[in-house]
């Protein structure tokens, strides 16, 4: 048995995990570095296919890297500026890497690669290659060389992968402000709960633990995964958070034990029954972010396997080294100061609700739909260079061209047509050129023909998707492909949210049979998904009246769109609904541990909620707290996952769980245990229960009334 054996090898145990854990932080340490920088784009989508057959034919495609030039005198026009530009434009097309370039001085001066005032021009050039070569290999050289500036000129370096090479910089220095901030508030509030710093140094050594053991686990599975650098960030929230979380509740339920077990019976009976619920917990939060497997993007996809690699060491380190560590250092974790009476104060609160379950519980769904009430008007978009402050270098010089230029060349369309009849180019290109928003369009010759569509700044500002798809549904020549980077994002959200469906079925069906495994009811599980999409309404409304429609924008320094892109939503969608069964499956275990000793299915709830309830709020606002030190980045994608993810966690550990749980769960009375009998039949079999708990001082079970 698992918790005898952690006790008689306790010293062997923590010996080990410490050494691991050394182990998995330099495994770990080179994580980072290997991880993927990834671009938002969809294998095998129509933009690819167009993508390809530019660079296989014509030796280019869409511009990725651009320089902004500005006159220090005079026009763009005047000979010694456009002396100087064309000997830039050389100079970027025999840089190392650089596949093409043009500008306004070679291209027959283009009027749309010049500014309004013609004081400033654009250089265009294209880097072929995934986003590790440009964005690591390539950019870091290339940038500092070519932001210069001397008499005739001004040059500012742009282009959309050094937009997101500085966002990654910018996401990289965030996290790291981030958790200085995060891992001594998270030990002073551990210290809050505890009255004590030995068990919140454990608490929050569990959770290092598991921020390393996930890095090191990273670290094999790319050996046949490409993992995205964002995965290691998820991995330092979610290690801290679920660590937090489990060492929480392993080391309450070991104070319990303790109150009538000598410390190896305390330990052994800890392990054997809040073990359990930890894995059916980590299980649960896995099979949550596991989803994101469904979706053929190597973006999604490594969120995937950090959650399931920081689940695997949060585990093992709440089950196997925290009970170890419990079992050397015994009743020395015990508090020293009496404990105020939150879980009285939770059992009148719950009793309260139990007894005007309608009224109370209608209330706070009010309050939780009104919150979630924005959602209704989401609006997905595509994201640029605004995810970055108004100080980032790149963001200034798009800022230059937003204001200055009538259209953004390097958001071009590209139509190619390797089997058109040149004859029916002329026509199609016509049609092309009658679209609302498209300022010229261009031919280029070659062994197949292909079309540059130029869009006007304002159509790509207010429309970008739209734009493509009256593009793309223009009657074309046989075998056209429409490409370009509007093209590639447009792909990419398109086959995000085609499959968001699917995720959410998904997610609740896995979930659902984990908590069916628990507790052996079918009502229990459906019941924590409602109430979990309920809580999301509250995150979904966050991003939108915030981000979206840019209500706290002065107050945290970003700049609205209008829109929201699908990809950060998703992610936390999975995160949160994981960490909210997370709390359901806390509470539901001390819920069912008392209508199973008692057979009351109203008194249970009180008394249940009472046993968990104050660490869950615990956890809860320790982890809001960590979250919310994310809103403080300058990187709109950190922002939204800070604000939004902390507002969602407070909301779900009290009314969702303090009031709207227990709402429901009076309503339905003994139905919430129910199961057909071949289930039940099923769960006897497979199923696990936790072991009852000592007995808590609360008061005791009452009769409610309905109301």
């Amino acid at each position: 048995m698992l918790g005898r054996f952690v006790v008689r090898r306790a010293r062997w145990i923590v010996v080990a995990g410490v050494l691991l854990t050394v182990v998995a932080a330099l495994v770990g340490a080179g994580t980072i570095g290997a991880l993927s920088l990834n671009r938002f784009e969809a294998p095998g989508s129509e933009s690819m296919r167009a993508r390809d057959a530019l660079a296989r034919e014509y030796g280019t495609g869409s511009p990725n890297v651009a320089l902004l030039v500005t006159a220090r005198s005079g026009t763009v026009d005047d000979p010694a500026v456009a002396a100087a530009g064309r000997a830039l434009t050389e100079e970027l097309r025999a840089w190392p890497g650089v596949g093409d370039a043009w500008s306004y001085w070679t291209r027959g001066n283009r009027p749309t690669l010049r500014g309004d005032g013609a004081r400033q021009a654009l250089v265009l050039a294209w880097l072929p290659g995934d986003a590790d070569r440009v964005r690591r290999e390539a950019l870091p050289a290339l940038a500092p060389r070519f932001n210069r500036a001397d008499a005739t000129v001004k040059v500012e370096v742009g282009g959309g992968d050094e937009v997101f090479r500085q966002v990654m910089e910018q996401a990289r220095r965030d996290f790291t402000r981030a958790e200085l901030i995060v891992l001594p508030l998270v030990l002073l509030l551990l210290w809050r709960v505890y009255r004590r710093f030995l068990p919140a140094l454990l608490t929050l050594g569990t959770g290092l633990t598991a921020v390393l053991g996930s890095l090191a686990l990273l670290r094999g599975a790319l050996a046949f995964a490409e993992i995205s650098t964002f995965a290691a960030n998820l991995a330092l929230v979610m290690g801290i958070g679920l660590g937090v979380d489990y060492g929480l509740f392993m080391i309450f339920r070991f104070r319990e034990e303790l109150r009538l077990h000598p410390v190896p019976e305390a330990v052994a009976r800890t392990v054997r029954g809040a073990g359990r619920t930890v894995l059916f917990s980590g299980v649960t939060v896995a099979a949550a972010l596991s989803v994101l497997l469904v979706f053929p993007f190597p973006f999604l996809a490594s969120f995937a396997y950090a959650g399931v690699a920081v689940v695997i060491a949060a585990v093992a380190a709440a089950t196997l080294v925290l009970p170890a560590a419990l079992a050397l250092l015994g009743r020395r974790v015990e508090r020293r100061s009496p404990a105020p009476d939150s879980a009285g104060i939770w059992h009148a609160v719950v009793s309260r609700v139990m007894r005007r379950p309608v009224v109370l519980g209608g209330a706070a769904l009010g309050v939780v739909l009104l919150l979630g009430a924005p959602f209704l008007g989401i609006r997905f978009g595509l994201p640029d260079d605004r995810v970055l402050p108004g100080s980032a270098p790149v963001r200034q010089m798009y800022d230059q061209v937003r204001a200055g230029f009538p259209a953004e060349e390097a958001d071009a369309l590209h139509v190619v047509m390797p089997a058109a009849d040149p004859a029916a180019v002329a026509p199609y290109a016509a049609r092309l050129a009658r679209i609302e928003g498209v300022l010229r369009v261009d031919a280029a010759s070659g062994p197949t023909p292909w079309l540059s569509v130029v869009p006007s700044a304002d159509r790509l500002e207010r429309d970008a998707i739209g734009l493509v798809r009256e593009v793309r549904a223009v009657p074309a020549p046989a075998g056209t492909l429409v490409g370009g980077y509007p093209a590639e994002l447009t792909d990419y959200r398109d086959g995000v949210t085609a499959r968001l469906p699917l995720v959410a079925a998904l997610v609740v069906a896995v979930t659902c049979a984990v908590l069916f495994l628990m507790t052996g009811s079918v009502v229990a599980p459906l019941k924590a998904s409602l109430l979990n999409a309920v809580s999301l309404t509250v995150m979904f409304g966050a991003l939108v009246f915030v981000f979206q429609d840019g209500r706290l924008a002065g107050l945290l320094g970003f700049t609205p769109t209008g829109t929201i892109e699908p990809s950060i939503p998703l992610l936390m969608f999975c995160v949160a609904y994981g960490l909210s069964m997370d709390y359901e499956v806390l509470l539901l275990s001390r819920i069912k541990e008392e209508y199973d000793r008692t057979g009351d299915a109203a008194g249970s709830v009180p008394a249940g909620i009472a046993r968990s309830a104050p660490l869950v709020t615990a956890a809860a606002v320790i982890l809001a707290v960590s979250f919310a030190a994310y809103a403080t980045g300058r990187v709109v994608f950190l922002q939204q996952l800070g604000v939004g993810m902390a507002l969602t966690v407070l909301v779900d550990a009290t009314l969702v769980r303090g009031v709207l749980a227990p709402a429901f769960m009076r309503l339905a009375g003994p139905a919430n245990w129910w199961a057909p009998a071949p289930l039940r039949r099923l769960h006897r079999r497979v199923g696990l229960a936790e072991d009852p708990a000592p007995a808590l001082d609360a008061p005791a079970p009452r009769v409610y009334e309905r109301s």
